[in-house]
């Protein structure tokens, strides 16, 4: 059986040129879903999928009716692969359930694979770059050495919760706590007291 899936981005837009594509290649039912392509969760997607048996194939009208990315796309087909059913894609006129569409999809699938390894690769060789150059990757730390002194000092006085020194500070206690887990425990202590 041959099961359509239509996608539209917004509420404004109208499903109908791809209706007309998936009822004329013979879809005998249709899902049609009004989401953004970002978004993970699609019902009618999942509808689409559940409705499903072994043998059946998804057709959409293209492929960015599928999937935002190639990423996304390639789970997206390799999950109805596992579950027995075939993709056909009506505009790039692909169709897993014969050789030669297995074939142009899993060549879709290296170069997305190929892409991503590029992406690792260019990553990498910035950051070893950057720190050829003595620079230190990530976010800087919240509180400097003599802040932490700081906060020590005032710590030792039991009437200054934690609070007030990480105010003092303007950092959340938790970042405190983070930075000096000591911190804590004279935190009860003067909890109760304040």
């Amino acid at each position: 059986m041959l099961v359509g899936y239509a996608r539209v981005s917004t509420q404004d837009q109208k499903p109908e040129l791809q209706l007309d594509a998936l009822k004329a290649a013979g879809c005998e039912k249709v899902f049609v879903e009004k989401a953004s392509g970002a978004q993970r969760e699609r019902p009618e997607l999942k509808a689409a999928l559940d409705y499903m048996r072994d043998g059946d194939t998804l057709v959409v009208w293209k492929l960015d009716r599928l999937a935002r990315s190639m990423k996304q796309l390639i789970e997206t087909v390799e999950g109805l692969e596992e579950i027995g059913v075939g993709f056909r894609s009506l505009t790039e006129a692909i169709d897993t359930t014969t050789a030669g569409g297995k074939l142009v999809f899993h060549i879709f699938g290296a170069l997305a694979e190929f892409e991503r390894s590029i992406i690792r690769e260019r990553t990498r060789a910035g950051l070893d770059a950057a720190k050829a150059r003595g620079r230190k990757g990530g976010r800087p730390p919240k509180l400097t050495d003599s802040d932490l002194k700081a906060a020590r000092a005032m710590l030792a006085d039991k009437s200054i919760t934690v609070e007030e020194v990480a105010k003092h500070l303007r950092v959340s206690p938790a970042t405190l706590y983070r930075h000096l887990p000591a911190a804590r425990a004279q935190g009860t202590e003067t909890g109760g007291a304040a």
